[in-house]
């Protein structure tokens, strides 16, 4: 049978399949050929003898948290209190471009905005919007909910922007207090947290203490400048230009027409220097 992961425990691996629940063990060849299972993997596994015979090739695998097969991150924006942060936003949307994650940019405390406040960030969003990125408001519950379905999704983005407050709309059962999923279902508040898997009607969520740490030193140069989706409508004369010091980048010359933002060009600069 083939099924997914949703929890691991020490050696106990949760698999499901459907609304059927499995603990199972790996294979002996597995730590002897160093295999290590993922949440989120999906596994061939015996669900009589309940253990796992093979990992299926994985779409994606992130290291902090250890999780793989994700399709998509709704990446929490507060506009305000926290204030709206480019640089951090940048960074995430990069990181889901080098793990082939659908990135959904979700606004939240926009009616905290002063009317001068919203006509500075207001095109803002309008560029991230045009150049491919999906933008929806943490008040458009059913929307969401419609793309949750059939995708396995993880929630991520500022602190204090209002995450726990969005699952619990979603999903009220959850009753989430500091925006940890597991604390529904009777975990303490010191309990070692626990990255999992939850079943949201045909979807999955992922319950997460969150991407740790983006570190960015395992890609080459040429692949984050590829996260960049917007440089690409921009070729240059030569195909290795890293767009920084070379005179006849079209990047560069796009950033002075404003074609492409100025501050997503410093942050491409900015994650350059922070990989050497």
């Amino acid at each position: 049978m083939v099924g997914q992961i949703i929890k691991i425990v020490s050696d106990n691996h949760v698999v499901a399949i459907k609304n059927e629940i499995y603990n199972c063990k790996c294979r002996g060849i597995f730590r002897h050929n160093h295999i290590v299972p993922l949440v989120g993997d999906m596994v061939e596994f015996d669900e009589k003898k309940q253990v796992i015979e093979k990992i299926l090739p994985r779409k994606n695998e992130f290291r902090r948290p250890a999780v793989s097969n994700i399709d998509q991150a709704f990446l929490i924006t507060s506009l305000k209190s926290p204030d709206f942060s480019l640089d951090l936003l940048d960074k995430l949307l990069a990181w889901m471009e080098l793990h082939q994650t659908t990135s959904i940019i979700c606004i939240t405390k926009e009616d905290l905005l002063t009317e001068e406040e919203q006509k500075k960030i207001m095109p803002l969003l309008a560029y991230y919007k045009k150049i491919g990125y999906q933008i929806i408001s943490n008040t458009n519950l059913e929307q969401i909910k419609k793309l949750l379905e059939d995708n396995t999704s993880v929630f991520t983005g500022q602190t204090g922007a209002g995450k726990s407050t969005l699952l619990n709309h979603l999903n009220p059962t959850w009753n989430l207090e500091t925006g940890e999923i597991s604390k529904a279902l009777g975990r303490g508040r010191h309990t070692t947290r626990i990255t999992e898997l939850f079943q949201f009607d045909t979807g999955k969520v992922l319950d997460t203490p969150g991407f740790s740490a983006l570190e960015l030193k395992e890609y080459k140069k040429d692949q984050i400048k590829e996260a960049f989706v917007e440089f690409k409508h921009f070729p240059c004369p030569f195909k290795d230009c890293s767009h920084t010091n070379e005179k006849e980048c079209e990047v560069k010359h796009a950033v002075e027409k404003g074609d492409i933002l100025a501050s997503r060009y410093q942050s491409y600069i900015k994650l350059l220097e922070r990989r050497d």
